[in-house]
């Protein structure tokens, strides 16, 4: 399974259903909604700042999280953004992958 960080902001339709439901109610349903594409939530918080809320997801593929960021922004309840998590032992691998690139200019 993949990491993501998911970065949502709210709508004042999103904060209005916030207030209703309650911070525990919305993360129920972020994990009901994870869950049901086959992923798992790690961490969840709310914050102060720029966005309101950061879940640590996992998810089998892109394809799930697309699928996710795609129904939460057309809730018009929050403004999203997913952010892939790489491991330091993914990026041990990356460094030994053999690339070719040429700067701009060289």
């Amino acid at each position: 399974m993949a990491k993501y960080l998911l970065q949502a902001s709210y709508s004042p339709e999103g904060v209005r259903g916030l207030l209703r439901e309650g911070g525990t109610g919305r993360r129920e349903a972020v994990t009901d909604l994870v869950q049901g594409l086959d992923g798992s939530v790690e961490a969840f918080y709310y914050a102060f700042g720029a966005d309101d809320v950061y879940v640590i997801v996992d998810r089998p593929d892109n394809v799930a999280a697309a699928a996710a960021s795609l129904a939460v922004g057309a809730s018009g309840a929050a403004r999203a953004h997913t952010v892939a998590l790489v491991t330091p032992e993914e990026i041990d691998e990356a460094t030994h992958k053999v690339t070719r690139y040429r700067p701009p200019g060289a």
